[in-house]
Parts: C-alpha cells; structure tokens; sequence
C-alpha cells in the first residue's frame, strides 16, 4: 500500500497556491511580451508588472517605485550589503566603513560581508542570546561613527525566532538624529531579510523603521526564482547586474512577468490569512506538546514566545539529525536537519552552535515547519512515527548516555 506523502518543509519552500497558478497562467501564454516593449503586446505585460508592484508596495506601507524586482532573496541580500557598501565606497573613497550584522544570518548575508571584510571593511557580527535572540543594548553597543549598514534578518530560518527589528529600527532612527547633529555624513541604513517573516509578521517598513527588505516568492506559495527587493527612496546602490535599464538600474535583465504576477498575487493572499495563522499554530502547538510528551530528553531550539507560528525545531540527544530525516522520508514524511541550503552539509547548524548548544546535540536537530495545506491528521501521522524512529537510532548509537 502506498505511503501517504506528509510535506513538513515549509520554510525549505511551500507549494504554489492555485490562485497563484491562476493568476500567472496568461503571462505564460498569450500575454508572452516583453514588459519593456513599447508596442501593445509589451504594454499588456507590464500591467501585470504594475499591478503587482502597487500590491506589494501596499502590503509594505511603501511606493511602487520602491519595489524592485530580483530573481528572489539571495540575489536581493547581495545587493543590500555588497550593493550598499561598494556605492559608499565610492562615494567616501578613502573613509573606513562598518557593517554590523548577526552571527545567525543566511549565508546569503554572512559570505559577501566575509567578502568585503577581506577587502577592507569592518564587519560586526551580533551574537544571540540561548534562544536565538539578538539584544538590542548589543545593536546600539556594536554602531560606531563609521557605521553605514545593518542587516538583521527578521524570522531566523532554522529556529522561527523572530527579531526585534522594530526596536533596532528605533535604535538606527536615533543615531541618525545624533550624526545630523554632529556633522557625519556617513548614512546609516538598515537591511532585513524578510524572507520567513512575509507570512507572519508586521512588515509595514515605516513601522519597523527599515530602509531596504528582502522577499522571495517560494516562501509565501508563489513561484520560485522571483524576489522583490524594497529600497528606499534616497538609498543608493551599487548595481551588480549590468546591462539595461529596468528597475531603475539596480536590476538590469528582461523582466520575469509571470513570476512577478505570481508574486504579487501570493502577496495579496498573505493579506488575507488571519485565520490560517491561528489554525497553523494550533497545530504546531500540538506537535510539540506530543513530541515532548512522547521522546525523552528532547528540547526545542529557541524561543518559544517570540517564534513564527509554522516553526518547530528539535534536538534529540544520541539520534543522528541526518538519519532521522532520511527514516522519515521513507515514511512518506519531509522535514529538514536545519536550512534547505545547508541539507548537502555535514557541519552542525552555525545558528545552533551560536546558541551554546553541543556539536552533538546539534547533529540530531531537525526543523518542522507546517504551512496551509497541514492536517491535524498529518500532525498525528508525524507523532505516531517519530517516536519509533528515535528509539531505533538511540539504540544503534555508538554513544550512550
């Protein structure tokens, strides 16, 4: 009998959304032209750019002219940080510049700052509290007058823990005041990755007080490959795409009309789900609840308050993260050891390892993350299997408590 196939890998990517499908399925068919095309098949396209644009900028609090368009959030965080501090370069020829962010950032923020670091900048890395959370006291310690650029991400993509970037917002509010009085010119801008934040939380950027924001759209059920960027108005950046003029000539390339319409739309959907944020963390509740009534010795990785509602992140000692995934899998069920990115890796979680927590306890961590379409039934499947699995693989460990 065939397996029921369980998907509990939302923050690894989510499944488009029928309306989403819905909605990009004539920009893949007759309404083919190319965006940037003065004739009426160009025209066409572009309303769907259009649309799409006013809709996220909405959702933001922003302009249409402040959204750009990326090919997602990598693309998005390279420009925030290596885009940002290579136009201040230029500009401050010869001034030493900082950038601060967190120790447990994406990778797509930690390597173009190792990389500027190599070439001269100063780079300040935020540590995080037991359960994943930076101290805002340690942001406003970290800036110095030679400070130009933080980046924190919103919702860590391991552990859901959500940052107070509202608070850090605050914080880059008050020194800019500080620099205007004392007469540094140096600006002093403020990134998020905002990638597991979109379904969430609050991410009206005059309220959270950031300048720049990423997004991707296989995070909210929309199309993979297709990102928006908010910048700003006044932030200058450093293009790292050459070749054309589109989206004010930070993103040069032939616009990705069906993605965007797709990403747009799946935006517009996020607006409406009050009530599917209430029912997903119910059931993520529950799912803890079982997992620590159910296996002995396992903890959840940080903070249960402060946390997105789809997250749970597991340690069991004496079980191997890796193998765990791979018995689940056969049971028709998928979860993730840590970041999709980081799966192919056999390194414990550096967002773990910053915490304080063991290198062996972080080997047998994994990542559940529920989305729209989870079932209380699957909830249950889940429950009924783990235990089990764990059992067995405590029993074949080489190491004992």
């Amino acid at each position: 009998m065939k397996k029921q196939k369980i998907y509990l890998d939302h923050s690894a990517t989510t499944p488009i959304d029928p309306q989403v499908f819905e909605a990009m399925l004539p920009y893949l068919k007759d309404t083919f032209g190319n965006a940037s095309s003065a004739h009426s098949f160009g025209q066409e396209a572009m309303k769907g750019v259009d649309w799409a644009r006013e809709t996220i900028a909405n959702f933001l609090g922003a302009k249409p002219k402040e959204v750009i368009f990326t090919s997602g959030a990598t693309e998005s965080n390279n420009l925030a940080t290596a885009g940002v501090v290579r136009f201040l370069q230029e500009k401050f020829s010869g001034q030493k510049l900082q950038v601060i962010t967190s120790v447990i950032e994406h990778p797509a923020i930690l390597e173009p700052i190792r990389k500027m670091e190599k070439e001269g900048v100063k780079a300040t890395y935020l540590p995080v509290s037991n359960k994943g959370l930076i101290e805002v006291a340690e942001v406003k310690k970290a800036i110095t007058s030679e400070t130009v650029l933080i980046s924190v991400m919103y919702v860590n993509n391991e552990i859901g823990t959500i940052q107070p970037i509202a608070e850090i917002g605050k914080v880059v509010k008050e020194v800019r005041t500080e620099r205007q009085k004392n007469g540094n010119k140096l600006p002093l801008i403020f990134h998020t990755d905002a990638v597991q934040a979109v379904n969430y939380c609050d991410c009206r950027v005059d309220e959270i007080g950031v300048d720049l924001m990423s997004i991707s759209g296989h995070k909210i059920y929309g199309p993979k490959g297709i990102g928006a960027f908010y910048v700003r108005e006044g932030v200058m950046i450093e293009p790292m795409q050459l070749g054309g003029h589109q989206e004010r000539g930070i993103r040069s390339g032939t616009l990705n009309t069906a993605g965007i319409v797709g990403l747009g739309k799946a935006i517009e959907l996020v607006s409406q789900g009050a009530e599917e944020k209430r029912r997903i963390k119910e059931l993520r509740d529950k799912l803890i609840e079982g997992v620590l009534r159910t296996i002995s010795d396992a903890q959840v990785n940080g903070d249960l308050d402060r946390r997105v509602p789809s997250n749970a992140h597991f340690s069991f000692p004496n079980a191997e993260g890796e193998s765990i995934l791979l018995m689940l899998d056969l049971e028709g069920i998928a979860v993730s050891t840590g970041s999709a990115c980081a799966s192919g890796s056999l390194s414990p979680s550096h967002v773990l390892l910053a915490m304080g927590i063991p290198d062996e306890i972080a080997h047998g961590s994994l990542r559940v993350t529920l989305g729209r379409y989870t079932t209380e039934k699957e909830i249950d499947r889940f429950l009924e299997v783990l235990p089990p699995i764990i059992e067995k693989l405590r029993q074949m460990s080489p190491i004992k408590k």
